[in-house]
């Protein structure tokens, strides 16, 4: 049940840092607001309200005892009344009785009047209206056979007090808040630029020096960041210039291997070891290809749509068909792109006859797939073809064909773009590759 609880409570908590820290600061202000407003209102201002209506109900109740008392002429006393009590009434001598149209439940003044004139005046003897002027009271009370109108102003039953509170409890929270909010974004930006920094090396993006800023903490990781950041850069580079060399340095005995192949009479074992040191530069140039910095690249946007086309027109093939909504732009390097939809489409033109590539936009992803009715690979080896070296010789053909690279090179290109890459049985029966990009 507490785990069921921290869940729940968790889920409804934003999920961004800076509104959570956001909440921090203002869910204190807020609730010290509203215990002082309640504090207020129930010490201060119900209870002042609740005096001042009680002292008006006495002097109604004064002035209908003088007025039934006689010493005094009617008119003479409604004048005395109105000039020094600001108590406007009139005497009506008819038996038409108005009742309330609507009463206001919620409205303190409304319910402080209802409760002082029933225990004054009496249940059913009396009503009000608080709504239909905007500065006075209308109060009737019956008397005899017909009764008194009153109109009092509302400063009578209402403290002016209130709206300042309220403008003064209002107005500095409210500028707290923004105070608060600008700290915040001050204090989020830093990690949000390490975030988008890190998201930006993931994807193999080119990231200009980076500046670590704000709190002690956040540059701390920002230099961890840079530090691994230029760590990895390094490795990188140190394998693909081994690499290159160890490339260069086989290339010439390979030359002169193929040269010395010339001089041997024996034609069959000739051609043997010429199958075998064009495996060998094969295979160096897989390498290079799979060892080469992604990194070199810039991104720039570019017609995924366009560049599908003209990688398949090259083909010149009539057993690829197509299904591409035009115009979808993407942010990327374009040159990988284009390596790994040739890398997917050289496997299935050399292990299937027919071949469909479709292209779709679903939200904020873009998704190429291609189908083939080849052979296909089995379900328990979707994971493992992507593997370096990784080859299926009995499934996919012949061994000397690959070393194993394609898609490994393919996945680590669309990997690097923060997309995925997905096998699946194909409708041809062959094998479906689907490939998700971010717009």
């Amino acid at each position: 049940m507490s785990y069921g609880l921290n869940k729940f409570i968790k889920n409804l908590l934003p999920r961004r840092l800076f509104y959570r820290a956001l909440l921090i600061v203002a869910v204190p202000i807020i609730v010290l607001q509203l215990i002082i407003t309640i504090v207020f209102f129930d010490s201060l201002w119900i209870k002042t309200n609740k005096g001042m209506t009680r002292a008006l109900v006495g002097e109604m109740k004064t002035f209908i005892t003088a007025y039934d008392n006689g010493k005094y002429n009617n008119n003479d006393l409604s004048g005395l009344f109105s000039i020094y009590l600001d108590l406007n009434v009139e005497y009506k001598n008819e038996a038409l009785f108005d009742e309330p149209l609507k009463e206001r439940w919620f409205s303190p003044i409304d319910r402080t009047l209802r409760r002082e004139l029933k225990s004054n005046i009496g249940a059913g003897n009396y009503w009000f209206d608080t709504t239909s002027y905007k500065e006075l009271i209308h109060i009737n009370i019956k008397h005899q056979e017909g009764y008194f109108e009153f109109f009092i102003s509302k400063d009578r039953v209402a403290s002016s007090s209130a709206r300042m509170f309220a403008l003064w409890i209002t107005l500095p929270a409210l500028l707290m808040i923004t105070i608060a909010i600008i700290f915040l974004k001050n204090q989020t930006r830093p990690i949000v630029n390490l975030a988008k920094a890190a998201e930006r090396f993931g994807r193999g993006e080119n990231i200009d020096e980076y500046r670590p800023s704000g709190a002690l903490e956040i540059r701390q990781a920002g230099l961890e960041f840079d530090k691994m950041r230029k760590r990895i850069m390094r490795h990188l580079n140190q394998r693909s210039e081994m690499l290159s060399g160890i490339s260069h340095d086989l290339r010439t005995p390979l030359t002169r291997l193929k040269l010395q192949l010339s001089f041997i009479k024996d034609e069959e074992l000739s051609k043997k070891m010429s199958l075998d040191i064009s495996e060998m530069e094969k295979m160096l140039n897989e390498y290079l290809q799979f060892t080469s910095s992604s990194y070199l690249e810039k991104d720039e946007t570019f017609d995924i749509s366009e560049l599908i086309e003209s990688t398949i027109d090259k083909y010149t093939n009539d057993n690829i068909s197509k299904e591409i909504i035009p115009r979808i732009y993407m942010n990327g390097r374009k040159n990988l792109i284009q390596r790994s939809l040739n890398n997917i489409i050289d496997n299935s033109i050399k292990y299937a006859d027919k071949i469909n590539v479709m292209l779709s936009k679903k939200n904020n992803n873009i998704l190429i797939t291609i189908d083939d009715d080849g052979f296909g690979i089995p379900k328990n080896e979707y994971q493992n073809v992507f593997k370096p070296f990784y080859k299926l010789d009995k499934s996919r053909g012949d061994s000397r064909s690959s070393v194993g690279l394609g898609l490994s090179i393919t996945s680590d290109i669309i990997k690097s773009h923060g997309g995925n890459i997905v096998l699946e049985k194909s409708p041809l029966n062959g094998l479906r590759v689907r490939v998700f990009l971010p717009l």
